[in-house]
């Protein structure tokens, strides 16, 4: 019961994030996530084209 109570006394210690907080941390993960997502293709893509240019010689 002490852990529990420790733990209930933490929680109102804990600053929550706002909505509006919450909605630009969440788009700014998503805008993240379709870069790396687009810079990995290309990357994928071009080192593809070296190995079948590479494999055709």
């Amino acid at each position: 019961m002490k852990f529990l109570k420790s733990v209930k006394d933490e929680m109102k210690q804990v600053t929550w994030p706002t909505g509006q907080e919450i909605s630009k941390y969440t788009s700014t993960v998503i805008v993240t996530v379709l870069l790396f997502g687009v810079f990995f293709a290309v990357v994928d893509f071009g080192i593809v084209e070296i190995m079948d240019l590479i494999m055709s010689i």
